[in-house]
């Protein structure tokens, strides 16, 4: 059923949690955009608003009923006003969102985000809420219409759901049994997107590299990569996040053999100790993770690999706590998103034993922080007078404005801030920099730029601009309680509290 809007209506999309999350959005708001709604002005409150939820971080329920109850005094008065709910959060709650929140007109899971403009119609309609939770996928996200908000960089789902039964998480219950797409179907986008302007891809699962094994080929990953590599005008392809227990040498083969695919890698670890990796449910373990490493800078020694990791598990001891310092001293990780353990209801963790006290998690949380900094910015140090190619992002650093910097992703996935120079390259254009300065999270390059290469990226992004101004941003990245993601692709994938 298509639907269209009569009136041109404005809408908002409010996202928080993993990358799968704000790919999803895109696709909210590609759907809506289809169906004859623009994006609400800055700053205005929209004739739809629509949140896009996750389950997965701590008291992600209390933050949503927070934000519905701000909106109710708008919904009150502009009757006309719709608000969603969709998402893992809604997936999991389904009816209780209506009941603890009656004016909510629409609520929609993990497996039907198709369904929404017509949901939202018909809730019109009818005068009443409409809640609409598939048990199974119903269209896979990527087929749908789509609004990027990169006109340079994008990312690719290559499968949704998991098959794994990690003791923290809850993601594998809402979005249910791992799905791939076909390789065709894939690569078809990626061309899609490449002939748009885009110059880099990230491909996107919730086990990127366990893709293939709904059809049976356990080498499925690595192919597609070396694919991608034939595709004329894609110059970065990167992918996140894999699994340590399914990556397999042929990965490594096709990352380091395949031109345009990053040596860069995001693994998550999660815990240094093998007892409680057992107790979480990941199926390898320490020497296993380190191997990896070790085989992976043996191919590739320029490679930046970042990781999470989870800190005060329940039942970790101060042995456990310090093999995990042990493996990252080890593993030199260029940075790594690290999380305090914290209750996730509905998850096998939350129900066990030996739940360590705050302050001990916070304490050891803080030695891990305090190590990881020194070591990335030991490893950025190591940058200093390099020659990077960076491509020229837009609104990635927090001063820039005040600096007069430009800043932008080398190869490696590294943020580097910049002087323009001479002629001020565009969002998606690429420049060759030299590093004169390392921080633990950042690098700068204060000498004018060594050479500016004006790509398609950049004339796509230079023709946005040129089109008649949107009414605003149809898609908000962050709740207002949470805030914006890390970007991609460094963000960690759903299978961690992010």
């Amino acid at each position: 059923m298509t639907v269209t809007v009569e009136s041109a209506r404005t809408y908002e999309v409010r996202t928080y949690g993993c990358q799968m999350n704000v790919h999803d959005s895109e696709r909210l708001s590609g759907l809506l955009e289809d169906a004859g709604y623009v994006p609400a002005p800055e700053g205005e409150t929209a004739d739809v608003v629509v949140f896009n939820t996750c389950a997965v971080r701590e008291n992600a329920d209390n933050k949503l009923y927070g934000n519905l109850g701000h909106l109710r005094p708008s919904k009150v008065g502009n009757p006309g006003m719709q608000i969603a709910v969709g998402g893992c959060l809604a997936q999991k709650d389904q009816g209780e969102i209506v009941r603890r929140a009656p004016w909510v007109d629409v609520v929609f899971g993990t497996h039907n985000i198709g369904s929404l403009p017509v949901l939202l119609e018909r809730a019109r309609v009818q005068q009443e809420a409409q809640v609409e939770i598939k048990e199974s996928l119903e269209t896979f996200p990527s087929t749908l219409p789509t609004k990027r908000e990169s006109a340079y960089a994008a990312w690719v789902s290559v499968s949704v759901g998991c098959n794994n039964t990690c003791t923290f998480c809850i993601v594998p219950a809402l979005r249910g049994k791992e799905k791939d797409r076909r390789p065709g179907d894939i690569l078809n986008e990626v061309r899609t997107l490449v002939d748009q302007g885009v110059l880099e891809i990230t491909l996107l699962g919730q086990n990127v590299n366990t893709y293939g094994v709904e059809f049976g080929d356990r080498l499925a990953f690595g192919k597609l990569l070396r694919a991608c590599g034939d595709i004329d005008g894609l110059e970065r392809v990167r992918f996140t996040s894999p699994h340590p227990a399914a990556f397999t040498d042929d990965v490594i083969a096709a990352m380091a053999e395949t031109p345009n695919v990053m040596h860069q890698l995001h693994m998550p670890l999660q815990s240094g100790s093998d007892r409680i990796l057992k107790a979480m449910r990941r199926s390898y373990r320490a020497e296993r993770y380190l191997g990896i490493i070790e085989r992976v800078r043996a191919a590739m020694p320029d490679a930046a690999i970042s990781t999470d990791i989870i800190v005060g598990f329940p039942g970790e001891t101060e042995e456990d706590f310090q093999g995990t310092l042990d493996v990252v001293r080890e593993s030199r990780f260029a940075n790594a998103f690290t999380f305090q353990y914290s209750i996730r209801p509905g998850t096998p963790a939350a129900t066990m034993d030996d739940q360590i006290p705050k302050e001990v998690v916070q304490e050891r949380y803080e030695r891990l922080v305090a190590l990881q900094t020194e070591i990335s910015w030991a490893e950025n140090k190591r940058q200093v007078g390099r020659t990077l190619e960076v491509l020229v992002a837009e609104g990635e650093g927090r001063k820039d404005e005040a600096t007069r910097r430009l800043s932008g992703r080398a190869a490696d996935n590294r943020l580097v801030h910049f002087a323009p120079g001479g002629e001020t390259p565009r969002p998606g254009d690429m420049v060759a920099v030299e590093v004169t300065y390392a921080a633990p999270h950042h690098l700068v390059a204060d000498g004018p730029a060594l050479k500016l290469r004006r790509t398609r990226a950049g004339d796509a992004w230079q023709a946005r601009q040129a089109a008649p101004p949107a009414a605003g941003p149809g898609v908000m990245l962050g709740m207002p309680s949470i805030g914006r993601p890390a970007p991609l692709p460094e963000a960690s994938g759903c299978s961690v509290p992010s």
